[in-house]
């Protein structure tokens, strides 16, 4: 009896080491593309998990109990950083508690550290809106950065799980080589599109722009995150027939009723653009992500 509680035990604790090397890393991710990004890259090594959603605004969100409980179990937190986050991360990372996503952890990693970042502000001032001193942190949203990135997040995944540090350099080598035919895809449908004037709503769209050559000829919102008026509309208008713009760009989690007014006098469409995985029913992953916003781009500018 003593030597079969002896032999139980030890299959027990031999489970249980099993169990945990083979155990997939929980990764919490501050927007869905980094969730999207981490399950090409770790496959059923990983589970994630997104804080957000493509039908919020991630300057604002409310540190729900069940994130800090996610928070708390994560053994890898990704998140964009540049003061995206600033507004809710802190409050999600003390009331966590967890040591292994804290900054300076090695399961803590902002990918916007790492790429180039656009419209850095001459000034800081509250009263000029809501910059970003770092500067605009809506890196995503060119598929190049996503590249680089896709690198960056690998050698992280080897860090924390060097066990499965083959399979992740493998996965990484066989999406960046489906990525890069891609891009070459995407540029070439794109083309059109090189030097047409648009309106925005939010200035969320800058890598966007900065991609394919579109030129930005306003912007509803006044002064970044600030409501768009009917006397700044007005103006706006006018400028238009100076310098008519093409069509008028949003995000799906922004209001309709500017966009839809300003389009509707000056006679152009109004388009929502996926800014994020999940931003549209064709946007259910970074593939399909970029594959919608040219087609609704070229859509709306035929």
């Amino acid at each position: 009896m003593r030597r079969t509680g002896v032999l139980t035990l030890a299959g027990v604790l031999l489970y249980a080491l099993t169990a945990m090397v083979h155990a997939a890393i929980e990764v919490f991710a501050c927007e869905p593309e980094w969730a999207a990004l981490v399950e090409e890259l770790g496959g059923g090594h990983v589970n994630t998990r997104s804080a957000t959603t493509a039908q919020q605004d991630v300057h604002h969100i409310q540190a729900r109990p069940s994130l800090i409980a996610g928070l708390r179990r994560a053994g890898l937190l990704v998140c964009t950083g540049a003061g995206l986050e600033e507004g809710w991360l802190p409050v999600l990372q003390r009331r966590a508690n967890n040591p292994r996503v804290q900054v300076g952890a090695a399961g803590y990693l902002e990918v916007a550290d790492y790429v180039p970042l656009l419209d850095r502000p001459t000034r800081l001032d509250r009263a000029e809106g809501d910059i970003h001193p770092q500067g605009n942190p809506h890196v995503q949203l060119d598929p190049r950065n996503i590249l680089h990135i896709a690198g960056v997040v690998t050698e992280r995944l080897v860090t924390i799980d060097p066990v499965n540090a083959e399979d992740y350099r493998q996965r990484l080598e066989n999406f960046s080589h489906r990525w890069e035919q891609a891009i070459v895809r995407w540029e070439d449908q794109a083309g059109p599109l090189r030097g047409m004037r648009v309106v925005v709503h939010h200035n969320a769209w800058v890598y966007l722009e900065h991609w394919l050559g579109l030129e930005v000829v306003g912007t509803l919102e006044p002064k970044p995150g600030i409501p768009p008026s009917s006397n700044h509309l007005s103006r706006l208008l006018t400028q238009l027939e100076q310098r008519p713009a093409r069509m008028v760009i949003r995000s799906a989690y922004q209001p309709p009723r500017a966009s839809e007014w300003l389009a509707e006098r000056a006679g152009i469409p109004a388009v929502v653009l996926p800014s994020t995985v999940g931003g549209s029913e064709a946007a259910q992953d970074l593939f399909g992500l970029f594959d919608d916003i040219i087609r609704r781009l070229l859509e709306a500018a035929s």
